[in-house]
């Protein structure tokens, strides 16, 4: 679970100088940044003249005893107090809309990429870390655009201005305050740190606990039906139990650092005060000065402990901004032709593999494909048969170019893979996978993610061909009916005709069926193995095949193993010249 970005001391820091990037998000909105920084002038401005109105206020009215002269002073602050609420109210609205628009931006842009790189990529990278990235960093980079950096400069102009009034006011008193000052900050510096590094502990463990509670929660079932719930109550208590600890300790360095902070500043102020009043008494400065040299004390030592925190935001969002570009400069290992080859209208829907040697990613000394060719002419249906392992999801996986092979081509019409826009003639290909993808949105949303611009009158008629009108009809809202998240809401066989839908609604040439009907009962797989047939007659299919009604439906059966091609033939052919095949009917189909 990712931490809260602006407490989490373990997040990567960088240089200030990665932030760089982020200065090209900020130049479409430059009219606002410079309506912030207006702003944020008028508000250091405004504070800094409130130590010069006091001392004038002190000297010149209070102590004069002139009335008159109190009631002006009066206004006049209580104009500038206006003029710093209005200032500070434009600086925190500009600065937040900004930040917002800047994360917007950045999250566009890295998902933009992220659906551009290719299959392998994910293979080898783990999911929760770019999850991180686009959610905990960006989020990061949020905060500091959207109130550090702001927070940063005016606490820079408030230092520089508040140690010039100082010196101005009472080089004396400077002096004293420059040799307190360490003594002061490095402390609570020593033991900020160590707060940080507890509250970066409780976070872990609060984290720790919500890992828990969603993995309890997804496995619900297994545990009521091993009757674990007291076991994992124990695990859980034992969780909550040790970050209930770190929070305690954590809590205690607070109290301590709460308490420090009052003793060194106000130890510190009483000091000042007690130095500064034997000047008064000698007449070495006015009580006004004295007045105005606390105030700007106070603005300088809160100036200097916001720095110190926001320099440490800033790096860790330096250090968020290079992972953000490293992700979002990312590039696919299948490079797309700079000028991509149109494919024939209307696609024949031919398909052919040439020598193709082929090794995943993460297994890069196993071939999954050693040397395959394969011809499968258009409107032809082929069944993959083979035991796991042998090649035929790889098969769907470089026809859909989710990866290129080491060697051998793969071509559509004629045409390699490599020179065709992979969106483009995706377009032309329907897949029903094993286990479908249902999206945590309603079922019109779900069936035309086949495509997007198809009628309702078009998904209702792909539902019905696929069996599913009857159940979809059924649901509380119908098409409407939320389907929740990863489809819970459907069994297995009703997810499966959803994903029949959806290949049919988009009515490809190409045709890939990774075991259609798998997960329907027998009522449901005749009705809709009926309307695959309808379908698969004019179109190009390939069908990994686990059941003897599937092969059998085939006009070709290719046999797979260890990513070879062993026997081509149909099932009564095969029967007799491919051992493999006997055996794989005498297992596989001996049920059907």
């Amino acid at each position: 679970m990712p931490r809260h970005p602006a407490s989490d001391p373990n997040l990567p820091k960088a240089k200030l100088g990665k932030l760089r990037p982020v200065l090209r998000y900020l130049w479409p909105y430059k009219g606002w940044v410079i309506a912030a920084c207006v702003s944020l002038l008028f508000t250091s401005s405004a504070v800094l003249s409130m130590g010069a109105g006091l001392r004038y206020l002190i000297d010149n009215g209070i102590a004069a005893g002139d009335t008159t002269l109190l009631d002006d002073a009066y206004w006049v602050l209580l104009a500038v107090v206006l003029l710093l609420a209005c200032a500070t109210y434009a600086r925190y609205y500009f600065v937040s809309k900004v930040g917002e628009h800047v994360v917007e931006d950045m999250r566009n842009d890295v998902y933009r990429n992220l659906l551009s790189l290719d299959v392998g990529y994910f293979e080898t990278n783990r999911t929760g870390e770019i999850l991180s990235r686009i959610t905990t960093d960006t989020t990061l980079i949020q905060n500091v655009v959207g109130s550090s950096v702001s927070v940063f400069l005016r606490n820079a102009l408030m230092l520089t201005g508040g140690s010039v009034m100082l010196v101005i006011t009472s080089w004396n008193l400077t002096t004293y305050v420059g040799l307190m000052l360490p003594l002061v900050i490095a402390p609570i510096i020593i033991l900020g740190r160590k707060v940080r590094i507890l509250s970066k502990e409780t976070q872990d463990k609060v984290a720790e606990i919500s890992v828990q509670s969603e993995e309890t929660i997804g496995a619900i079932r297994t545990i009521q039906a091993m009757s674990l719930e007291g076991l994992q109550r124990t695990r859980f208590a034992d969780t909550a139990g040790t970050a209930r600890a770190t929070a305690v300790r954590r809590i205690r360095a607070r109290a301590l650092l709460t308490a420090l902070v009052i003793t060194l500043v106000f130890g510190a102020i009483v000091t000042v005060l007690w130095v500064g009043g034997r000047d008064v008494i000698t007449g070495a400065i006015t009580p006004g000065d004295l007045s105005a040299f606390i105030f700007y004390a106070v603005v300088v030592a809160g100036a200097l402990g916001a720095l110190s925190d926001v320099i440490g935001e800033l790096q860790r969002a330096a250090g968020a901004t290079e992972r953000l570009m490293e992700l979002m400069h990312t590039q696919s290992a299948l490079p797309v032709a700079a000028t991509p080859l149109a494919l024939p209208e209307p696609l024949r829907g031919a398909i052919a593999f040439e020598q193709v040697r082929f090794a995943y990613p993460s297994r890069p000394d196993q071939w999954a494909m050693d040397g395959i060719s394969l011809q499968v002419a258009p409107g032809e249906s082929v069944a993959l048969v083979g035991p796991s392992g042998a090649g035929k999801t790889t098969i769907f996986q470089l026809l859909l170019r989710f990866y290129d092979p080491q060697s051998g081509r793969v071509l559509i019409d004629g045409e390699p893979l490599t020179a065709l826009d992979p969106p483009a003639f995706r377009q032309h290909i329907g897949l029903v996978p094993q286990d479908p993808v249902i999206f945590s949105a309603d079922v019109w949303y779900n069936i035309r993610c086949g495509a997007p611009d198809a009628s309702d009158e078009a998904v209702r008629l792909a539902a019905d061909k696929a069996a599913a009108l009857e159940f979809i009809d059924a649901l509380p809202q119908g098409f409407d009916s939320y389907l929740g998240e990863k489809g819970v809401r459907l069994s297995g066989g009703q997810k499966q005709r959803i994903a029949i839908a959806r290949a049919l609604v988009r009515d490809p040439e190409i045709l890939l069926l990774d075991e259609a009907t798998s997960a329907l009962d027998s009522q449901n797989e005749r009705l809709v193995q009926q309307a695959l047939e309808q379908a698969m007659q004019s179109r190009t299919t390939l069908i990994i095949a686990h059941r003897l009604s599937t092969v059998l439906r085939a006009d070709r059966i290719v046999v797979l193993n260890e990513g070879r091609i062993e026997a081509v033939g149909t099932h009564a052919e095969l029967l007799k010249a491919s051992p493999l095949y006997q055996r794989l009917a005498e297992l596989q189909f001996k049920a059907a």
